[in-house]
């Protein structure tokens, strides 16, 4: 089994930073990519940032140059650096990861954490 555990959610500030963490535990032969999405109330879930084994990230528009993406891949981890955050970053941020269990297995299996709220008021 898999595991996607998150931390780091909270009620910030407009234009304060936050640093989102998440690890993955279990049977994990690789994870060709990771990722954070979000989802606001009555919106739809996004992607928010992404990151692959090779290192090559993609960004939201809306994010680029406040947020950063990261991973230690020796920890099977990956964290979300949050700086100048708007109200309207407010929302449910999910990790998500595309896992490998086996050597066999291609391209992976999707695997999600349950969320950490993110709160951005004055």
């Amino acid at each position: 089994q898999v595991q996607l555990v998150e931390s780091g959610g909270g009620l910030v500030q407009p234009g304060e930073s936050l640093r989102l963490s998440c690890a993955a535990s279990g049977s994990i032969y690789s994870i060709p990519s990771m990722s954070w999405y979000r989802q606001a109330p009555g919106k739809e879930r996004e992607l928010v940032a992404r990151i692959y084994s090779t290192g090559n990230t993609n960004y939201a528009d809306s994010v680029k140059g406040r947020l950063t993406i990261s991973r230690d891949y020796a920890k099977n981890s990956v964290s979300l650096q949050m700086n100048s955050l708007k109200p309207e970053d407010t929302a449910t941020y999910y990790c998500n990861a595309v896992i490998r269990t086996s050597a066999t297995q291609w391209p992976g299996t999707n695997y999600w954490g349950i969320g950490t709220l993110v709160t951005v008021s004055s």
